[in-house]
């Protein structure tokens, strides 16, 4: 019962959340916004910024990374760093009755972590485990609350305001937040920036190529994806290329399948 009442309170939290930022956001800006993206253009400058920061700091320390550090060694830190997000991935998966995706990424916690040294080495997937990536946002989105606003935030880069809200909560559920030594932490985070941005420099090359309007690509792409992720690549037909006027994401709850006497999860 307290478990039960503690989801609905995140579920209730989150609501709030993206339903106070939209109207914020429809506040800061004109009727003819895009809804998807009502505060675009606080995010262009951000995005800008950010891009700065990629080009000046983030990728020469990447590439530096790649070209200093062994392909096994960098590898055993992805690893390591995946390991971790089986743990909030098990959680999630579990909060959307997803028993079956729940075992297996706690199973593949318990051998990494146990034989792979661990989580350096990802004995798991040689095993035959399938690895599933869920966070706290997409578990937001499957009980039907609204994505919000688009948003780009410093450092952190897109985002909406549900994401916010799932980010927020992946970061309480991390396993590796919670070293008593602070130096510890910031240098596991500072690690695992590198380590995402060094297994990203051969997609920024193609985006830098590609893309005429960086951030419409970029956004586009990140809002699509995260409607594939919710409901696991498998969109009704009437909502393939279907979005919410009022938040940019898909009008029909997935969780409606599994719920539908469950009043409380749907919008």
């Amino acid at each position: 019962m307290k478990t039960t009442t503690s989801i609905l309170s995140l579920r209730g939290f989150a609501l709030a959340v993206a339903a106070g930022a939209t109207l914020l956001a429809g506040c800061a800006t004109g009727p003819n916004a895009n809804p998807a993206d009502p505060i675009e253009p606080f995010n262009r400058e951000v995005f800008r910024i950010n891009e700065d920061l990629d080009k000046g700091v983030l990728k020469p320390v990447a590439q530096t990374y790649v070209d200093v550090v062994p392909s096994p060694a960098r590898t055993a830190v992805s690893n390591f760093f995946s390991n971790a997000g089986d743990v909030y991935s098990a959680v999630n998966n579990l909060l959307q009755l997803k028993g079956t995706a729940a075992l297996e990424d706690t199973m593949r916690v318990a051998i990494n972590t146990v034989l792979g040294l661990g989580g350096l080495i990802d004995i798991a997937s040689d095993a035959g485990l399938p690895k599933h990536k869920e966070d706290f946002g997409q578990t937001l989105g499957v009980w039907g609350v609204p994505s919000g606003p688009y948003i780009v935030w410093p450092l952190l880069g897109p985002s909406t305001a549900r994401d916010t809200v799932g980010f927020l909560v992946d970061w309480q559920m991390d396993p590796l937040t919670y070293w008593h030594d602070s130096a510890i932490t910031y240098s596991l985070a500072a690690l695992r920036v590198v380590d995402v941005r060094a297994n990203l420099l051969g997609a920024s090359n193609v985006f830098e190529q590609a893309a005429v309007d960086k951030y419409t690509f970029l956004r586009d792409a990140y809002l699509q994806r995260r409607r594939y992720l919710i409901y696991d690549g498998n969109l009704p037909e009437d909502q393939d290329n279907k979005t919410s006027p009022d938040t940019g994401d898909t009008t029909v709850s997935p969780y409606h399948r599994f719920t539908p006497n469950w009043p409380v999860f749907r919008r």
